[in-house]
């Protein structure tokens, strides 16, 4: 029999990845009994507080205290709105996270529970993954961890994590056939629907334009970047234009924006290229010529690289 606690941090935790972790996690337990097995699982829901009401109020649940807890197997930490609020007043959820890890179990990061999970100093020097919209404030405030925003799901000494919103779905089934097995994952899938083959979110990335960082001058740069995209950049030129060296307007803007240039001048085009694409209207080699590019081989290349999705794949997937 193996203990998994699903806790419940202080503040308003996403609701629907903690019932639906539970109902998937009992009911691929119903499924292994009645495959003749033994009882596999024991779900337990856990909090500092014995009452926390959720989804503005609308739903209250009573979870036992983590401290009435010695042992557990497996721990899964929610979605929740990250803040620094929330890792403060959650100090002694944090504190036995790591307690449990150190003490042989294993934890899994549901989107942007990922920011309670780093608070640990357990994923320092690992890959992690969240909401692809949490990027530039997971990077500012954990710099020590290895994001990786386009992975659904990463997996590394025991401690699991996922990207955004309802791909927790995504990851609650991965566990299933940690727990199980591949069957009683395949079960799950079907009776749930969900889809076991996804491996990234780039596709439903929405750029957004990393202006939070309080350099003025790259600001400039990044609308000067944003108003020209169907004109040949030189970056020599930009950075000379604002008086500053390449050397040192290179290492501002990856310090400010977390791209090179370049990559930044790349997601910026595709964002564009990805709406005018949903739209519709226009083929392909004109979206291409609308964002600056010549080498239809080269924007092919770049959109796959920053969607996982052909051009021609995105637009079928996406446009109306």
């Amino acid at each position: 029999m193996k203990h998994v606690t699903i806790v419940v941090p202080k503040g308003n935790a996403n609701l629907s990845s903690i019932t639906g972790s539970h109902e998937i996690l009992t009911s691929a337990n119903a499924y292994w009994r009645r495959q003749g097995n033994r009882s596999m699982l024991e779900v337990t829901l856990a909090s500092t507080v014995s009452e926390l009401k959720l989804d503005a109020g609308f739903v209250t649940v009573h979870p036992v205290h983590i401290r009435d807890i010695k042992k557990t197997d497996l721990l899964i930490i929610p979605s929740a709105p990250y803040s620094a609020k929330l890792i403060n007043e959650n100090d002694e959820l944090i504190d036995w996270i790591r307690e449990q890890y150190i003490g042989g179990a294993e934890i899994a990061s549901m989107c942007t529970g990922a920011f309670l999970l780093a608070a640990t100093g357990l994923l320092d020097g690992k890959a992690c993954s969240t909401h692809w919209s949490a990027e530039s404030e997971f990077k500012q405030m954990f710099p020590k961890i290895k994001l990786q925003p386009d992975k659904l799901i990463t997996a590394e000494k025991g401690i699991y994590t996922n990207g955004g919103a309802y791909s927790f779905l995504n990851l609650v089934i991965f566990l299933v056939e940690k727990l199980f097995d591949r069957q009683t994952a395949i079960y799950c899938s079907k009776i749930f629907q969900i889809d076991m083959e996804r491996t990234s979110q780039s596709p439903f990335f929405i750029f957004q334009t990393q202006k939070k960082h309080g350099d003025t001058l790259i600001e400039q740069a990044q609308t000067y970047i944003e108003e020209n995209l169907g004109g040949k950049i030189s970056f020599e030129e930009l950075a000379s234009r604002l008086a500053i060296s390449r050397r040192n307007f290179d290492r501002r803007f990856i310090k400010a924006t977390g791209n090179t240039p370049v990559e930044y001048l790349q997601r910026v085009k595709i964002e564009v290229a990805k709406k005018s694409l949903e739209k519709g209207r226009k083929s392909v080699f004109e979206v291409m010529d609308e964002v600056g590019y010549s080498d239809d081989k080269a924007f092919r290349e770049v959109f796959k690289k920053i969607t996982s999705l052909s051009p021609l794949e995105y637009r079928a997937k996406y446009n109306r």
